[in-house]
């Protein structure tokens, strides 16, 4: 939003939240009735494909949202270091609002535009009319459109909320309010209505026109430089043609400087192009990979997860991972993925962070949950994870933490495989089951004498269990086979205080994997469910608390936070993931994998000297 929002800042749509793309549905239907039951001689193919077109920029668009934050997220060409937060996606959510409104004007100036329908494929005078018009016209009027924007009193009611971001992603280059859209619309239907009203226009000529707009803004916004060096050194004059996104970025730092829409010639004119416009273009085409400090492994966990990554879409990686209905709509999209990430075959990064001075990286193994509990697929996964250890090795990382991989205790034995491999590690490989422990423990409410322990048994749970036993609190377990397992591994002194029971009286559940519904159906109304799993139970009783996975949230300062992990609430980090921070922040030189815990107490008490805050409740749940 603007400083001081002024007249035609919100969308005429915007009451319509998720239903906006509604407005377009009675003329995307009537024209694809209409040239369905139309003989051939009168079907409209021009405006037929207005809806397929739509969906193609849209497509367009999250393509280089993608490439954008996956450059970034690596280092290589960045330009831009300042951080992106929830707010700046947020403000940036409604990024196809714009394509809503064109598809509206370019379904009304077909019906109502002479020589608007019926249009020909292709047209080679008509492209050289709004290729004319844009280098002339448009751009020249652009230039002083947006010069004017720049004057405080339009500043501060349209263009400031543009400007709101320094660091751009694609989608900035779109993000005005509704007027300025109105005024960018007529400049840019110029050749569009030149074309039509000479009778030169073309349904290729309209579409390259507008995909060019859209590729330019998005190159222009994508905060790492792609344009080669040969290319500028093989025509010089290039650089007066086509901006480079380091060129524009200096718009967004400086703010009086590089105006020009794509075409910077009309800066060099007016005396307006920035000075360190070359040097600073020559010096992020250098730049290389950032070295992380600590890298955090994950994996995909459903097919439709790759839409809640951070390289997926913005809008929904800003939020819990929840299952949502119309992603299944996109069931060919999840195919292809699906196929991409078995062919690509290696770990590729998703996310990078700045926790004081630390660099992060979260780096994303391409399989998904099922897949680990698949005995064949064992050796590909660990092949996948050993290489990851290797290149971070290599790269001088010094901690790797093993997030979800270490779900599965048989694969590998939580890391304890690659030490053995590689007894000379120097990066260390950090389960993180110590403070997912701590963080379980300190989440059981002051006062309880007893407490459930049901789900798979795994090192957090054995850890649990003695840690409870050991401070005087009677542990319950609901099935022989998990009580014999419990009762081995405890002490004489200990194991006192384990219990086999089918009367359940505690209202504290400690759960894993495995907790059945009817399980959860057992425990009296105001139980407490804590996990101490990294998948979450399903949420069944209205009646009862869920408590998050083992998790905390971040401080502050811990930057470039801009999308959830997984199913957690916004700025709430597994302590898998955190534990890996830790050990790299208070520079524990041990590995934390196989049988090794680290110490309870003081993973615990590091965690909240650096910030890091104890959260209990799941944001959703509530007792009815």
């Amino acid at each position: 939003m603007a400083s001081k929002p002024g007249i035609l800042t919100d969308w005429p749509w915007t009451c319509l939240g998720n239903f906006k793309y509604l407005v377009l549905a009675p003329w995307a239907i009537q024209e694809t009735y209409s040239f369905v039951v139309s003989d051939e001689s009168e079907r409209d193919l021009s405006h037929f494909l207005i809806f397929p077109f739509l969906l193609l920029r849209m497509l367009h668009s999250q393509i280089w949202i993608s490439l954008s934050r996956y450059h970034t997220a690596k280092g290589s060409n960045r330009i831009v270091d300042k951080t992106i937060e929830f707010e700046q996606v947020d403000r940036e959510r409604n990024w196809d609002d714009q394509i809503i409104f064109n598809g509206l004007l370019l379904y009304l100036g077909g019906m109502y535009v002479k020589g608007g329908d019926h249009l020909p494929l292709w047209r080679t005078d008509g492209i050289v009319l709004t290729a004319l018009l844009h280098a002339g016209p448009v751009e020249f009027l652009y230039y002083w459109l947006h010069r004017a924007l720049h004057h405080h009193f339009l500043y501060s009611r349209y263009h400031s909320h543009h400007h709101s971001s320094i660091a751009t992603e694609p989608i900035t280059s779109v993000i005005h309010p509704f007027a300025e859209h109105i005024a960018y619309f007529v400049l840019f239907a110029i050749p569009l209505y030149t074309s039509v009203a000479t009778g030169t226009a073309s349904i290729l000529s309209m579409a390259i026109y507008v995909i060019y707009i859209d590729f330019m803004n998005n190159m222009g916004h994508c905060n790492f430089e792609l344009i080669p060096k040969w290319l500028l050194s093989a025509f010089p004059p290039l650089k007066y043609l086509m901006y480079t996104p380091s060129f524009h970025s200096l718009h967004h730092t400086q703010f009086r400087t590089n105006y020009s829409l794509f075409m910077p010639f009309y800066d060099y004119i007016y005396g307006t192009m920035d000075e360190s416009s070359d040097s600073l273009y020559e010096i992020v085409l250098d730049r290389k990979e950032d070295t992380p400090d600590v890298v955090h492994l994950t994996h995909l966990t459903t097919p439709e997860s790759i839409y809640y990554m951070r390289l997926g879409f913005a809008s929904l990686a800003s939020k819990p991972h929840n299952s949502t209905w119309y992603l299944w709509l996109l069931w060919p999209v999840t195919l292809w993925s699906m196929m991409v990430t078995r062919i690509y075959g290696r770990t590729f990064t998703i996310e990078r962070n700045v926790f004081k001075h630390l660099k992060l990286q979260t780096w994303a193994v391409p399989k998904y949950k099922i897949q680990y509990y698949m005995q064949w697929q064992r050796g590909s996964i660990n092949n996948l994870i050993e290489d990851a250890i290797l290149a971070a090795e290599e790269k001088g990382v010094k901690v790797l933490s093993l997030g979800l991989l270490n779900q599965q205790e048989e694969l590998n034995g939580v890391g304890e495989l690659f030490v053995r491999r590689h007894p000379k590690l120097k990066v260390k490989l950090i389960s993180g089951n110590s403070l997912a422990v701590a963080v379980v423990l300190n989440s059981v409410p002051k006062g309880t004498s007893q407490v459930v322990l049901r789900g798979n048994l795994s090192k957090v749970a054995y850890s649990i269990a003695l840690a409870l036993c050991q401070g005087g609190i009677q542990v319950t377990t609901l099935r022989e086979d998990e009580y014999n397992k419990l009762k081995a591994r405890l002490s004489i002194e200990a194991g006192k205080k384990l219990v086999l029971s089918k009367i359940i009286a505690s209202k504290t559940w400690l759960v894993g994997d495995g907790l059945s519904e009817d399980e959860q159906l057992r425990a009296p109304k105001g139980t407490v469910f804590i996990p101490y799993s990294q998948f979450p139970p399903k949420k069944i009783r209205k009646d009862c608390f869920y408590y998050n996975i083992p998790a905390m949230l971040a401080p502050k300062h811990f930057q470039n936070v801009d999308s959830c992990e997984n199913w957690l609430p916004r700025r709430v980090m597994s302590a898998w993931r955190i534990a890996g921070i830790l050990h790299a922040l208070e520079d524990w030189n041990v590995h934390e994998c196989g049988n090794v815990m680290f110490d309870i107490d003081k993973i615990w008490q590091a965690s909240l000297e650096h910030g890091f805050t104890p959260i209990m409740m799941s944001t959703d749940s509530k007792l009815h």
